[in-house]
């Protein structure tokens, strides 16, 4: 299904019936790899699935976004959709834009409930290798910024950039880049304490993006969170043991049922 927001066109599902859902996707990632989990949902609750600016079938933004950029655009499809209602699962990066959405003042949305699938938002303290690292990378950015060496050397910026970044970095366009510098930048811990709903962790115990320690603070710092380990599985657990998660989150809304 298609509709256009802001100029942007935007592919989504929308199955089931009841309760809404809306589910929020990682990094990188489509509609195909939420599908199963959308499918489980849907046979109790209304499920609603984007695929997010510049993932999937649905148009890059025009500009870079930050996470509250992408919870804007959230509760433009909520409206779009005519729901103001809904619970909250969020994958990996999903993660910092439901605590953007869930913590923000006098908002016209009211979420139930919200599950925190191997979720991003904690920036840790670098290393020494990791600022020299940082710091040279700096330092040749700057070099090759400099005019003489862009007329000619044009595209050794790109080339210096995508050979120096993440596997997720080098895969993006550069105005996918921009956005994820400004997402993995930002610490969400300050946010955690302000959310009030009953928050579900489930995180793979060999996740190593977002590493189980991080689901430690998650649980710390929520003040009604509780935690679920999926045992052996990594930053995909929903993928890798479906039931266990599914039977997890049918426990989790059972009472919205």
């Amino acid at each position: 299904m298609k509709l256009n927001i802001d100029g942007i066109s935007v592919n989504y599902s929308d199955s089931g019936s009841g309760d809404v859902v809306l589910i929020l996707q990682g990094w990188g990632t489509n509609m195909s790899l939420y599908s199963a989990l959308a499918a489980h949902l849907a046979q109790n609750m209304r499920v609603i699935l984007p695929e997010l600016p510049g993932f999937g079938e649905t148009d890059e933004p025009r500009e870079p976004f930050s996470a509250d950029d992408y919870a804007d655009f959230v509760e433009k499809l909520l409206r779009e959709l005519g729901i103001t209602r809904c619970s909250l699962i969020g994958h990996s990066n999903g993660g910092r834009i439901i605590m953007k959405l869930v913590t923000r003042k006098q908002s016209e949305f009211k979420y139930d409930r919200i599950v925190f699938m191997d979720s991003a938002g904690i920036v840790h303290e670098k290393t020494a290798k990791q600022k020299a690292k940082q710091a040279s990378y700096k330092l040749g950015k700057k070099i090759l910024n400099l005019a003489p060496v862009k007329s000619a050397f044009p595209d050794a910026l790109e080339k210096f950039q995508s050979s120096r970044g993440s596997a997720d970095y080098r895969a993006a366009s550069p105005l996918m880049r921009a956005t994820l510098v400004k997402l993995v930048n930002e610490d969400f811990r300050a946010l955690m304490p302000l959310i009030t709903q009953p928050s579900l962790l489930i995180w793979g115990t060999e996740d190593n993006d977002t590493p189980l320690s991080d689901a430690k603070i998650f649980e710390e710092l929520i003040p009604n969170a509780g935690l679920v380990e999926v045992k052996g599985a990594g930053h995909y657990a929903y993928l890798e043991q479906p039931h266990f998660v599914f039977r997890v989150l049918d426990s989790f809304f059972g009472h919205l049922k």
